[in-house]
Parts: C-alpha cells; structure tokens; sequence
C-alpha cells in the first residue's frame, strides 16, 4: 500500500510542477506581448511624427542644382522663404546626356 501512496505523491508533485511550469509560461507570454505592444505603438508614434510634419513629392533639379517646393506643399507645411529644410535625395531616374545616346 505504501508504493501507491508514494506514486500518488510523485503525481501531485509532477502535476504541480507542470502547474507552474504552465504559469510561468503564461506569464512569460504576458510579458512579451506588453513588450511587442509597447514596441508596436512606439512605432506608429514614430511613424505618425515622421509624417505628420513631412511632404513627399517630386521635382526635377534645375540650372546649377536648384529644386523647388510646390507651393501647396509649402502652404501646408507653413514653409516661408529663408525657412530651414532639410532635404533627403533619391533619385528616380537619371536623365541621359544627348553624347550618351547611341
């Protein structure tokens, strides 16, 4: 008799090993699901910021590198002459020089 009180002491002890192995996964997958929302909200935030205050358009450099801002741009942007810009390039599309062509 005593052999089958010690399994069903070694069967509540397993069963209440796999109990907190149970939680502490559960926990784990909270924890980890509050760090990738936290870091998906922070970067929508960062997101929204980007575009919020941007334009994107397109324009073409004239006559010693010159580009300009179209004007509803600047009005939505409240950019006024002598402002501070900055300014990220990138090409589309490279126009070929008249010798280039074959």
């Amino acid at each position: 008799m005593g052999s089958n009180h010690d399994i069903d002491d070694t069967m509540s002890s397993y069963k209440k090993a796999v109990e907190k192995g149970s939680e502490a996964q559960n926990e784990f997958l909270k924890q980890f699901s509050n760090l990738q929302q936290d870091a998906m909200h922070n970067f929508f935030t960062m997101l929204q910021g980007l575009t919020f205050y941007n334009a994107m358009f397109k324009t073409t450099i004239q006559s010693g590198g010159r580009i300009s801002i179209p004007e509803a741009e600047r009005q939505a942007l409240k950019i006024d002459d002598g402002d501070l810009v900055q300014v990220i390039i990138i090409p589309i599309e490279r126009r070929k020089k008249s010798s280039d062509k074959s």
